[in-house]
């Protein structure tokens, strides 16, 4: 569902709805594409349109909101992005006045909790702008199978990758969280994507800190028997060089049996979930590590948070990598590391 806004004003932003709450600025919100009820659109066209005279909409950044519609669901979640279309020429900047086309772009799920799939939605927007922009189409020649495609490519994916991998999932989470590097063979680009995307959303990216992250990708690049490699040419996909631990196989069992309901949303929330308890479990072991710094007591519990979190193994490369530079977390950290080998 895509509406088109005609930004006629003085600084190419809208301030009012033409219908609802006239000004001396020329508004106007049509619409371009939908697949809604004539009722329910017109509700929907409402909703956005209060949103703009708000200036609640920015370039590229998507929402999230509640919306109520004349449709059997009656409320529905309602993810709403806007965009520009940038002018495809110099000349064309120069010879008009007028600024580029925008849009506002609407999805509608079952529920809010789409605002955890946000950022893949953003994404899908920006993907839609690029295409648009360098192949110089206009929206209405390549809007409609994009646009009905964005539950299937932006939504689906985790549920796919579960349903593909079921028990091996397991390995497949070991890797996001390790920044072990995935090489995926014979698999067509759906499969492909689909697995990237996995491994994009189960790892820890942007809630640990930037450079830890980039130690710890160089680190695991580096030890290239490390490399996972997936074989999707059979029916089961095969793994080689693969690494699992306690904590990876109970939240696999998890996805696995939320697969009975088929819930795209509870797939990513059980993700969301399995990457909060990782960042929990990295939190207490740097407290228990600061505490061992003094205290020999608290080195042993630190030990044992090792050994019975299930998840040691990752816990102590992002650990070390994080305190490399500080030397008397380092000195626990080695001691730990040789009880751990022990």
């Amino acid at each position: 569902r895509s509406s088109q806004q005609g930004a006629d004003s003085g600084d190419g932003s809208p301030s009012s709805a033409a219908a609802e709450t006239p000004s001396s600025e020329d508004f106007s919100l049509s619409l371009l594409d939908t697949n809604l009820p004539a009722e329910a659109e017109t509700e929907l066209r409402s909703f956005i349109a209060k949103r703009l005279t708000k200036g609640a909409l920015f370039e590229g950044m998507g929402n999230v909101a509640t919306v109520g519609l004349s449709i059997p669901e009656c409320k529905v979640g309602c993810y709403y992005c806007r965009f520009q279309q940038e002018n495809l020429s110099e000349m064309a900047t120069l010879e008009s006045d007028s600024s580029a086309p925008e849009y506002v772009v609407c999805f509608l799920g079952g529920s809010e909790k789409e605002g955890t799939f946000r950022l893949e939605l953003d994404k899908y927007i920006q993907s839609l702008k690029i295409s648009l922009d360098l192949e110089q189409k206009t929206l209405e020649t390549c809007v409609e199978p994009y646009l009905r495609s964005w539950f299937e490519n932006a939504i689906c994916p985790v549920q796919r990758v579960v349903q593909l991998f079921q028990e091996k999932l397991a390995f497949l989470l070991h890797a996001a969280l390790s920044y072990t590097p995935v090489e995926v063979k014979n698999a067509d680009e759906k499969t492909e994507k689909d697995i990237s995307r996995f491994l994009a959303a189960a790892s820890l990216q942007g809630l640990v800190q930037e450079g830890t992250m980039t130690s710890l990708c160089i680190a695991m690049t580096e030890e290239q028997h490390k490399s996972m490699i997936i074989d999707c040419s059979g029916p089961q996909p095969q793994l080689h060089n693969a690494g699992s631990n306690r904590f990876c196989e109970d939240w696999m069992h998890a996805f696995v049996n939320g697969a009975e309901g088929g819930n795209p949303f509870l797939f990513r929330q059980i993700l969301e979930n399995f990457k909060l308890k990782a960042i929990q479990d990295i939190n207490n072991l740097k407290r228990f590590i600061r505490q061992a710094e003094m205290n020999h007591y608290a080195l042993f519990k630190c030990y044992m948070f090792l050994k019975n979190c299930g998840s040691g193994d990752i816990l102590l490369k992002i650990v070390k990598v994080e305190h490399a530079e500080m030397p008397e977390a380092k000195n626990v950290v080695t001691v730990l590391e040789e009880f751990t080998r022990e």
